[in-house]
């Protein structure tokens, strides 16, 4: 025999849905980070003329992750920015260099009019 009941459709419950979405929302709220980087600007090099400068004005930075050495000197970080007063500056990296380490490097020298920096590859 053949059931002969008619069919009746359920509603559907909205309720459990809304709650899953608004977990998911949370979650993602939460876990999400709303800080600011910061950034620095690099320049290119432009061809053209560009002021002579003397070996006088220009000092050699070797960049590690441990190391700091200034013409051959060992210093520190915070030492470099006292230590260089003008002209250019050549920095070498270490094959362990981070980079967050050279960007430190260029967040102690940035700022300066009379001063140019240039990474080595």
């Amino acid at each position: 025999m053949r059931n002969v009941a008619p069919f009746i459709r359920r509603p559907v419950a909205l309720t459990p849905l809304i709650d899953v979405i608004f977990l998911l929302l949370l979650f993602f709220m939460l876990s999400s980070t709303f800080s600011k980087f910061g950034e620095i600007e690099l320049r290119q090099a432009a061809p053209g003329a560009s002021a002579p400068s003397t070996v006088e004005d220009r000092v050699f930075v070797q960049l590690g992750a441990d190391r700091l050495t200034l013409n051959g000197a060992d210093l520190s970080l915070d030492d470099l920015s006292a230590r260089i007063e003008a002209g250019q500056v050549l920095v070498s990296l270490d094959a362990d260099t981070s980079s967050q380490r050279l960007v430190d490097l260029l967040v102690r020298l940035r700022g300066r009019e009379d001063l140019s920096v240039t990474v080595l590859e």
